[in-house]
């Protein structure tokens, strides 16, 4: 007699076939405040084998994070991860300079947009996709107070606006 049970899927049988798996590490909600992001790309980072045990593990800081531009290479600096515990004399430093994957294009255009006056790289998120960790690189103009305050205040508008049309 068959059996009437069903089988349970995994979580990767849910997924749709060739994406890969995407998940958020870290995420700097600082800087979508602090800045006005006017374009957005996604590098992979250089990492020892201590310090992706430490990303996996969400042990990773970027909110005073910045991108730099030099000789043709993009260097991520002040992003802190966490030492790894197990790792005992041959672990890795939290705080240096790595290296970020970009294609030789795309290092030249934010490296040419970087010089403008204003603009910097920032990271807005750290993930994990597929088995990788990736970056998400963004060129920002920097806000001056008042529109820090004009955005807070339609923030807030939008918010009454929602309001007012759920309890209709």
């Amino acid at each position: 007699m068959p059996s009437k049970r069903k089988k349970k899927q995994s979580k990767q049988a849910a997924q749709p076939s060739g994406e890969p798996r995407v998940r958020t590490v870290a995420d700097n909600r600082r800087a979508r405040f602090d800045y006005d992001i006017m374009d957005r790309v996604e590098a992979g980072v250089v990492l020892t084998g201590t310090e992706i045990k430490s990303v996996r593990a969400a042990r990773v800081t970027i909110r005073d994070a910045y991108a730099q531009i030099r000789n043709g290479e993009a260097l991520l600096h002040n992003m802190h991860i966490a030492a790894w515990e197990s790792a005992g004399p041959w672990g890795h430093e939290p705080v240096r300079p790595r290296k970020l994957l970009m294609h030789a294009g795309e290092i030249a255009r934010f490296g040419r947009a970087a010089n403008e006056r204003g603009l910097t790289l920032v990271p807005l998120r750290v993930y994990i996709k597929g088995h990788y960790a990736k970056i998400e690189i963004a060129l920002a103009k920097g806000r001056r107070r008042y529109d820090k305050r004009q955005a807070i205040m339609r923030r807030d508008a939008d918010r009454e606006i929602a309001r007012a049309l759920r309890g209709r």
